[in-house]
């Protein structure tokens, strides 16, 4: 199942100058904005939820129990996030989203309030910003491309993977105990090291829980059930990697 899902992601992501924000099926919500000082303070973030559902999307907080598909590959979602570029006397609000390697793919325009109180001016301006996420009219539309390639690999795969699954379990185990590296911060991000030790990626955050993008690779880093998974292209080569990492 994760190579059907992998090589949807990649495909998707390759055609990505033919995608539209339609060809995206869930937008996620972080429960904190970076201008304010608590989780959903002032509910700027329930509110940005509401807004978006309200205009067709299918939103959820990120603390919310995510949809399989959404588990399994996080490029169907894009995430939802509000900008604050407040003046002395004016709030504004700035709504963006971006897609699962931290890419924006649409920005609002500026939304603005006079309010004085913060919950007030907060929402009049979110809700102004709001008035371009309208205007996108979303309807979500499936991939095309991912839809033909799951088509086309999910029997082979599926099929390789029963024949072989009880020899591979020892092999498997002894691979996850050589493969435990450990995470150091860095800024934006984390360097994660092997026993030696040595400096095997640098992976950078995104605003998806357990999605980063690694440094100086066409992939990402993310975790499935209690182990992460790197993937990425080496000289035209597609890589899977699991590794046990302690952050």
């Amino acid at each position: 199942m994760k190579k059907i899902l992998f090589i949807a992601l990649f495909v998707t992501t390759a055609s990505f100058a033919q995608k539209t924000i339609n060809n995206y099926k869930y937008v996620i919500v972080p429960n904190k904005f970076d201008f304010v000082k608590g989780k959903d303070k002032y509910q700027t973030s329930s509110l940005t939820k509401f807004l978006f559902n309200k205009y067709g999307f299918t939103a959820l907080l990120e603390d919310e129990k995510l949809p399989d598909d959404v588990v399994n590959n996080r490029c169907l979602a894009l995430t939802g996030v509000v900008k604050d570029d407040s003046s002395l006397f004016t709030t504004k609000s700035i709504v963006e989203l971006r897609d699962c390697y931290n890419k924006v793919v649409f920005t609002s325009q500026v939304g603005k309030s006079k309010e004085k109180d913060y919950k007030k001016a907060y929402h009049e301006a979110i809700r102004n910003a709001f008035k371009s996420v309208q205007g996108l009219k979303y309807t979500y539309i499936p991939s095309k491309e991912v839809a033909v390639v799951k088509k086309e690999v999910t029997a082979p795969v599926v099929s390789a993977v029963e024949v072989i699954k009880n020899k591979t379990v020892k092999t498997n185990e002894e691979s996850m105990t050589k493969n435990v590296l450990y995470a150091q911060s860095i800024t934006n991000g984390f360097q994660l090291v092997n026993t030696k030790p040595e400096v095997v990626f640098q992976v950078l955050k995104t605003n998806v829980k357990d999605v980063f993008v690694i440094k100086d690779k066409n992939g990402i880093l993310y975790k499935n059930g209690d182990s992460w998974f790197a993937e990425y292209y080496k000289n035209g080569t597609k890589v899977t990697k699991q590794y046990q990492i302690k952050f």
